[in-house]
């Protein structure tokens, strides 16, 4: 069984930069893009980034593109991302989640979530 566990997160005032890591286990991971999505109360989920594990290729959606990395290490089966210059609009609960596809952006291609991670951003 595949578990997720998020770590980093917290408050950040705007143009900062902060770092998400999500631990994945109970698999391989090959065939899998490991995500990261957000969510605001009131909104659906948002597909932030996602990441080929094997392969490496990255996936990211237009309001991140140019202010958020996506990387992973194979060899501690563990994705991470990046955020530069963040936003107040970037405040949400951001949620790693795996998924045997190749970065589709619906969270209904996701079988397994981690638990969460809050970012607030200040202005």
């Amino acid at each position: 069984q595949v578990q997720l566990v998020e770590s980093g997160g917290g408050l950040v005032q705007t143009g900062n930069s902060l770092s998400l890591s999500c631990a994945a286990s109970g698999g391989t991971f090959s065939g899998y893009t490991l995500a990261w999505f957000r969510h605001v109360p009131g909104k659906e989920r948002e597909f932030v980034a996602g990441i080929r594990f094997i392969e490496g290729q990255p996936g990211y959606s237009d309001s991140v593109k140019d202010r958020f990395i996506i990387s992973r290490d194979k060899a501690k089966s563990t994705i991470y991302l990046h955020m530069n210059n963040l936003k107040p609009e970037d405040t949400a609960v951001y949620y790693c989640a795996a998924g045997r596809n190749w970065l589709n952006r619906n969270e209904g291609w996701y079988e397994s979530w981690g638990q969460g991670t809050q970012i607030t951003v200040s202005s």
